[in-house]
């Protein structure tokens, strides 16, 4: 990389050609300078080719393998490159370049090692309830909640975000390979481990642009039941 750029953002992707280009353009003109990485999860459309187009570099898989494996990808790569600063965003659309701008600003001072975006904290501005999920995941992200509560020792309200920024330290610790289906989890639970400062940020988030998510109604609330049942099998094998 660039002596000059010390950051990288990256974004784990999956059939994202509709979306990405905007996501992409809004990355360059609100983080300018920043070093773009598109991780491509074996997608059969144009993803690879409009993320080049794009400015970004591409890292593809043959085959798709999985958002715990695009997410450690991205560390991985950005912590053996030497980068300073790493931000991660979803590519539908979602995250505005303006928040994950403030997530590395918070980063970059030092407050905190990891600033992880919020929809359901309050504060700075950003009112309570400004977010209304599903019913289907109010039940999954209460269950989420209290399983967080018990095994953090801390509340956490969007323990699944996908809007990250992180320094140098972390970078390592979410690399490392993930067992379960659900990367931010584990990672905040490696996190508290290596004793990292982890903030959550309230921020506000979009619809998707276009698409239907890879992650919605049972499918979501299965994912959470499994979460829910790591994070105490977890805690059990802490107090062995």
């Amino acid at each position: 990389m660039a002596d000059a750029v010390d950051t990288l953002v990256f974004i784990p992707a999956w059939n994202e050609e509709e979306n990405l280009p905007a996501v992409l353009d809004e990355l360059a003109a609100g983080l300018p300078g920043v070093d773009l990485l598109v991780v491509d999860d074996g997608s059969i459309d144009g993803t690879a080719r409009v993320a080049r187009e794009h400015g970004a570099e591409v890292l593809s898989f043959g085959e798709n393998r999985g958002l715990p494996i695009g997410v450690a990808a991205g560390y991985e790569h950005a912590a053996g490159k030497g980068y300073a600063y790493c931000g991660r965003v979803d590519a539908d659309g979602q995250h505005p370049v303006a928040e994950l701008a403030r997530l590395l600003d918070r980063v970059r001072s030092g407050e905190c090692d990891v600033a992880v975006g919020s929809r359901f904290v309050s504060g700075d501005g950003y009112e309570p309830d400004r977010y209304q999920p599903s019913p289907v995941r109010v039940v999954g992200t209460s269950l989420l909640r209290q399983g967080m509560r018990h095994v953090l020792g801390r509340p956490f309200a969007d323990a699944t975000s996908g809007m990250y920024a992180v320094n140098a330290k972390a970078m390592p610790i979410l690399a490392e390979p993930y067992s379960t289906g659900a990367p931010e989890v584990e990672g905040l639970l490696r996190l508290r481990d290596a004793g990292l400062a982890v903030e959550e940020v309230p921020v506000h988030m979009r619809e998707r642009a276009s698409g239907e998510s890879k992650l919605a109604g049972k499918k979501a609330l299965l994912l959470v039941l499994t979460v829910v049942g790591t994070l105490f099998a977890y805690r059990r094998l802490r107090h062995r």
